[in-house]
């Protein structure tokens, strides 16, 4: 059986992203059909990037969120090959499977590749679960990465916040009409995790040291073995408006 390198996937996967480019607009099917084997292909040059007779560390996974609520939407090249296409705003995309490395992350408004939106180097651990967030506004946008602990002790459930809103005040997260969970997270923060009973419960979003409401989080359903993030996101002053996106994990 013949064993391809990682340079033969990604030439294969760079002739698909081209012929995907191509009949975008002629023929959907088309375009559909040659990017699912840019994708294939993709993934299967980062599966072999490094491969050889040595055992392998097990691969990180990678996720991107856009969390800017007045940037256009994004293609996100990996180490100079598109991976991801015209992200949207509030778009959470599944984890990738990359061998531990340091990678060239850059973003660009959806369709071109003019100029860059974003342009960071991110460090990559084997076995390891990372968002990167894009945040900020449009103006002065940045790349955010941070580590995600998937693992939650049987039964029970873990909770933490991200403020990623660009002009809202620090703000305390709260039982409705209760106690705070998560005091004085600011802009660009990730709260720790916080385990917790699994549950369905109200909480509120407040500014910081105050009663004053500022965004209900109703119906906050927390099932068993999960880890959940609450991203606070939009614009406390304009639109889109203030708002809270679940993710799990």
């Amino acid at each position: 059986m013949i064993k391809r390198n990682a340079d033969h996937y990604f030439e294969k996967a760079a002739k698909y992203d081209l012929l995907a480019n191509y009949y975008k607009y002629t023929n959907p099917n088309l375009h559909v059909q040659y990017y699912s084997k840019h994708l294939s292909n993709l993934q299967k040059a980062v599966q072999n990037l490094g491969n050889g007779n040595e055992m392998r560390p097990a691969a990180a996974r990678v996720r991107v969120i856009h969390a800017s609520p007045d940037s256009p939407s994004v293609d996100v090249y990996i180490n100079g090959m598109r991976t991801l296409r015209d992200v949207s705003y509030k778009h959470v995309s599944d984890y990738l499977s990359l061998p531990t490395g340091r990678y060239q992350i850059d973003m660009y408004p959806a369709g071109t590749m003019v100029s860059t939106v974003i342009s960071r180097k991110v460090n990559i651990e084997s076995g390891r679960y990372y968002t990167l967030a894009a945040i900020g506004p449009g103006a002065n946008l940045r790349l955010m990465p941070i580590e995600d602990h998937l693992f939650v002790p049987s039964s029970e459930t873990k909770l933490r916040i991200a403020h990623f809103s660009p002009d809202a005040p620090s703000v305390d997260i709260a039982v409705k009409n209760g106690d705070v969970i998560f005091p004085n997270a600011t802009f660009r923060k990730m709260t720790d995790y916080v385990g917790l009973t699994p549950m369905t419960v109200d909480l509120e979003v407040r500014l910081t040291g105050t009663s004053t409401v500022v965004l209900p989080l109703p119906n906050i359903r927390m099932n068993p073995n999960t880890a959940y993030t609450i991203l606070i996101l939009g614009l406390a002053e304009g639109n889109p408006e203030l708002e809270a996106l679940i993710i799990n994990p």
